[in-house]
């Protein structure tokens, strides 16, 4: 570099990431090779936001300035062989949006050196950049707390003369999340016509939107999941859940150029019925206060049956022990593949009254963030990159089977629970043992 080398800037405590209000300190160091002068050494801090209308370019269109502190260290003079350290610190106004950069915009923060050398001489510039992050509280943002919910019916024509509609409603369970928490998704399709749909598709999308003369929406498909279609006159419920992976806030409150929105997209293309469902991201979670888990009853426990007293007519026999249940069939086909791990409470997709409809819908495949095939079976460890998110290996199988284009891996029956002997019968002449047979045998 010359005269100059080891030109940089440090910050103190290595620190990178800032709050409004707070201060920036550091130091600037340098080692000069031989005596040169120079006419000033400064130090710029300063914080923008720059908007192209052309995908990753930084010859902005237009620019919003949020400070910019400039100060001298050194004046006019002659900088000696050796090291040089030169201290600084900058105070970050109270008022200034979080970080961000995108396709066509970025929030950007930095702080910059110049060693200004007299004329024909080499000037020497360096610069740091660091990161503002302003938290949204999600328990702040207006009308999150009302219920999330959209309905649509779509009527249409098909074979030229005959005719018939989608009915689409959809459900998640809040309106505002936080990276590493799970969206419950529950989908209802009632298909009122002779025609099978083409799949269920539900999307988290995020658009971003850069103001500039003509304004630029840039809309993506954060994570997709899918599920079967409806055969012709049949009702089908569809319950889903996504992780929402790190993302940055909905509002970057102090920004008037770059605008972020999320909501959750179900779309069914053939026939094409379309809905959404507007949501926040942010950094504090939305507390659940005054809100209470819905109680649930086991629908398979046995009640014990009552002796029977002399009183009634009938002998006063011992107790009988009640046999054991016969073990239910494995309803496979009514769940729906876990594309995010239950709750703390460790219930399932459809465990403590959750989904508000009826009948299950199987899912075909899955796609978060394009780590994933449609052809991956989905392990809740697979979203294990969530900040400080990590899931109990004792729950492998609590989300239910997964399925992957039709193909079931379900988890083995239990051992203590064996299905009867039907060897043993000497079919045709006499019929099989029954459940209770076997399991007193």
């Amino acid at each position: 570099m010359g005269k100059i080398q080891e030109f940089e800037i440090t910050f103190d405590k290595n620190k990178v990431v800032y709050s409004p209000g707070d201060s920036i300190s550091g130091t600037l160091k340098f080692k000069v090779t031989q005596s040169m002068p120079c006419k000033a050494i400064k130090l710029n801090c300063n914080g923008f936001c720059g908007v192209t209308t052309k995908a990753n370019d930084t010859d902005w269109s237009v620019e919003e300035q949020y400070f910019n502190s400039t100060v001298s260290v050194a004046e006019k003079g002659t900088l000696k062989p050796g090291d040089q350290s030169f201290p600084f610190k900058f105070l970050i106004p109270a008022v200034a949006p979080t970080s961000f950069e995108g396709t066509y915009g970025k929030i950007i923060y930095r702080v910059r050196a110049f060693v200004d050398t007299p004329r024909f001489t080499k000037d020497f510039k360096t610069e740091k950049p660091f990161y503002l992050l302003t938290l949204l509280n999600l328990n702040d943002v207006p009308e999150i707390r009302g219920p999330n919910v959209s309905a649509v019916t779509r009527e249409f024509t098909y074979l030229l003369v005959k005719s018939g509609s989608i009915v689409l409603k959809a459900e998640s369970d809040m309106r505002g999340y936080t990276p590493g928490q799970v969206i419950k998704l529950a989908v209802n399709i009632h298909n009122q016509s002779g025609k099978t749909t083409s799949m269920v598709v539900a999307s988290l999308m995020q658009k971003v939107s850069y103001e500039t003369k003509k304004p630029t929406h840039d809309l993506r498909a954060i994570a997709e999941v899918e599920g079967s279609p409806v055969k012709p006159g049949k009702e089908a419920e569809w319950t889903e859940q996504m992780i929402v992976p790190p993302l940055p806030q909905s509002s970057l409150v102090g920004c008037d150029l770059i605008k972020i929105e999320y909501y959750i997209k179900v779309n069914i293309k053939s026939p094409e019925v379309t809905l959404v469902l507007p949501i926040h991201i942010g950094n504090v979670s939305l507390d659940k206060k005054g809100t209470s888990k819905p109680t649930t009853t086991d629908s398979t426990s046995t009640p014990t049956p009552t002796p029977t007293s002399a009183t009634d007519g009938e002998p006063n026999l011992p107790p009988r022990t009640a046999p054991k249940p016969a073990p239910r069939p494995n309803r496979a086909s009514l769940h729906v593949p876990a594309s995010a791990p239950p709750d703390d409470g460790g219930q399932g997709a459809t465990g403590g009254g959750w989904p508000p409809y009826g009948e299950a819908l199987p899912a075909k495949s899955y796609s978060q963030m394009g780590y994933l095939s449609p052809h991956t079976p989905v392990s809740p460890n697979s979203f294990s990159y969530a900040p400080g998110l990590t899931f109990p290996q004792n729950n492998r199988h609590s989300c239910g089977p997964i399925f992957s284009e039709g193909n079931a891996n379900m988890p083995s029956p239990s051992p203590l629970i064996l299905p009867p002997d039907y060897q043993s019968a000497s079919y045709p002449n006499e019929a099989p043992p029954s459940y209770n047979q076997s399991f007193n045998t």
